[in-house]
């Protein structure tokens, strides 16, 4: 240590003395941003986004390739959403950032061909994003049995899928079934169907309606066009609230739906069950019949 203390200051400066010495910081290089995914985020807000809205996004599917999240993102706005529109629908319905583009892209470009034109395209999905995955063959057999079976023309059927878009979802046997019952049992023409968006109500709730009518002497299934009373509107019987649906169309009170909902319902299962027992007997008729015809054969 005497000897060490005795080496001049250049020695020091030279050899095993820069050991002792504090290294000096070298200057940082290009690298990689130390902020995971800023990026992604860089390129979020050329599209167009907000740096808050990046934020949310990215937080949607984190472990998604940063190409997919732009792609999707950028194929949702020229659908003709805003940042935000697009931003609110990929956050209701996330799955869609794994929706490869392309078919994203054939499946908006089959909803304008079926009468999702304009602006109706943009409300459609943000009403209903889920018309993004519902498989081409299926949004055609919607739209074909409204036009070929249930008669609406092109125009009514612009307008339906307009503001009841949700129908291109359902099952076709299902739609028939609310179109034959407002068209056969309440007399409802198309044209008032479109006009009271038919499709935005369950089918449960626009039963119950017309039959607590029904029963009450408010309304009355057309004759050949004709009817004794002045029926109601379906507009009015559908978009009412129920509490002003009660007090100005079926003059009751609340607790008395309730309780002819409860009873209707009772009905709905004791006729099931007399079907399935009238099926069983005419099956064990069959067999009577037939196990009859052997013996005499």
């Amino acid at each position: 240590m005497a000897a060490l203390a005795l080496l001049p200051a250049r020695a020091l400066l030279s050899g095993a003395g820069r050991a002792l010495l504090p290294a000096r910081a070298l200057p940082a290089g290009p690298g990689p941003c130390p902020r995971r995914g800023c990026g992604e985020a860089a390129a979020l807000r050329a599209a167009g986004f907000s740096q808050e809205q990046a934020r949310r996004l990215l937080a949607l599917q984190p472990r998604l390739g940063p190409e997919q999240r732009e792609a999707a993102a950028a194929q949702l706005l020229l659908l003709g959403l805003s940042a935000e529109a697009a931003l609110a629908l990929l956050e209701r319905s996330p799955a869609l950032l794994r929706l490869p583009t392309e078919r994203l892209r054939e499946r908006a470009e089959e909803l304008r061909r079926l009468g999702l034109d304009g602006g109706r395209l943009e409300r459609a999905v943000r009403r209903s994003p889920q018309l993004l995955h519902v498989p081409r063959k299926r949004l055609r057999a919607a739209v074909r049995l409204l036009r070929e079976r249930c008669l609406f023309t092109a125009e009514q059927l612009r307008e339906v899928l307009g503001t009841c878009p949700a129908v291109l979802q359902e099952e076709p046997r299902t739609l028939h079934h609310q179109f034959q019952y407002a068209y056969f049992r309440m007399g409802v023409q198309q044209k008032e169907m479109v006009k009271a968006r038919l499709f935005q109500t369950p089918f449960a709730e626009l039963r119950n309606r017309h039959i607590f009518l029904e029963r009450r002497g408010l309304y009355e299934t057309p004759h050949k066009g004709q009817t004794q009373i002045s029926n109601p509107k379906l507009k009015d019987i559908l978009q009412l609230p129920e509490e002003d649906f009660l007090a100005s169309l079926a003059y009751s009170t609340p607790e008395e739906y309730e309780v002819f909902k409860k009873l209707l319902a009772r009905e709905e299962e004791e006729k099931e069950e007399e079907d399935v027992d009238a099926l069983y007997t005419e099956d064990d008729d069959d067999l009577d019949s037939g196990g009859s015809e052997t013996a005499r054969e």
